[in-house]
């Protein structure tokens, strides 16, 4: 397995986006949104700040790049707990393509049903400038609801993931700080630190930055971090696991961890099916009470 060496294709930066892709007109942040009192400095590498129309431009390409074609993974959410009780693991099934919005997610988490046998939980994840998430059932057991700001956060399954993870909505906030390139893991990686919007921040006081680590030369996130107060790092989320599928290659496994509580979730793929062309209705918020049956031919993966 390779540490950090990202990554071979355009296809994987997309990959990278199943979890955590990615407008023109970006550049450095107004003075006028940099008021809030717990904004973290920028921790420039270099001796001098480094040029921000430069890092505006490297958000671009990133933002640019896109899945050939629609994927399906199956996956595990293996739970890790640093403290009382063994791990467990939650499967779950994970669609994804690219619309006019941008980079779109489907996802189905089975889980115990009342009364024996198993249950779905779905989520729909639109990600791009403008994010929206939906899930299905409703907590009332209801029909599909849209997901807001606070719940966005909310774990699911009772894993370290949440909608937010998935969704990466930080990759498209405007204020922004490019930090400079430093290296991770014996990889080179440009390091930015991004300002979540007024909508966030009232939702998440916590919430100070998220300082993120991208792959120059494939537009590839590589580790995302959400900051606190003094820049303690409240999560993270970092690519642990690369697997090659025929000439493409995908992240097979990301690690998410809560650095209050050290507990770990591991994201990892179990089986994979790429280049497929999805009715677009797969990703209609109005589909998501409905199965959806895998696709024929997957690559298995363990």
């Amino acid at each position: 397995m390779a540490r950090h060496r990202i990554l071979p294709s355009r296809q994987t930066a997309s990959a990278v986006c199943l979890l955590f892709a990615l407008i023109a007109g970006l550049g450095p942040a107004p003075l006028a949104a940099q008021s809030r009192l717990n904004r973290p400095p920028p921790r420039y590498i270099q001796l001098t700040p480094p040029d921000q129309n430069a890092g505006a431009e490297i958000l671009r390409s990133m933002r640019a790049v896109g899945p050939e074609g629609g994927y399906y993974l199956e996956f595990e959410l293996r739970v890790l707990p640093r403290r009382g009780g063994g791990e467990t693991s939650v499967p779950g099934r994970m669609w994804g393509s690219r619309n006019s919005e941008g980079p779109v997610t489907r996802m189905a988490l089975s889980l115990p049903a009342k009364g024996g046998g198993t249950a779905e939980k779905r989520v729909l994840v639109q990600g791009g400038p403008r994010p929206a998430a939906w899930q299905w059932p409703a907590p009332d057991g209801s029909a599909t609801i849209a997901v807001d700001e606070a719940a966005l956060f909310e774990p699911l399954a009772g894993t370290d993931l949440s909608a937010f993870d998935l969704q990466m909505p930080f990759l498209y906030w405007p204020d922004f700080v490019y930090e400079g390139k430093t290296r991770l893991m014996d990889s080179p990686v440009e390091t930015f630190l991004l300002y979540p919007p007024a909508s966030i921040a009232a939702r998440r006081p916590d919430l100070a930055a998220m300082r993120v680590y991208l792959d120059p030369r494939y537009h590839a996130l590589v580790q995302a971090e959400q900051l606190g107060e003094n820049e303690r790092v409240l999560k993270s989320m970092r690519v642990v696991g690369l697997k090659k599928i025929g000439d493409q290659w995908i992240v097979n496994a990301v690690e998410l961890r809560d650095e209050k509580t050290r507990n770990k979730t591991r994201f990892v793929v179990t089986a994979a099916a790429l280049n497929r062309d999805f009715a677009g209705g797969l990703f209609d918020p109005g589909s998501l009470a409905g199965p959806v049956g895998a696709p024929g031919n997957l690559t298995r993966l363990e």
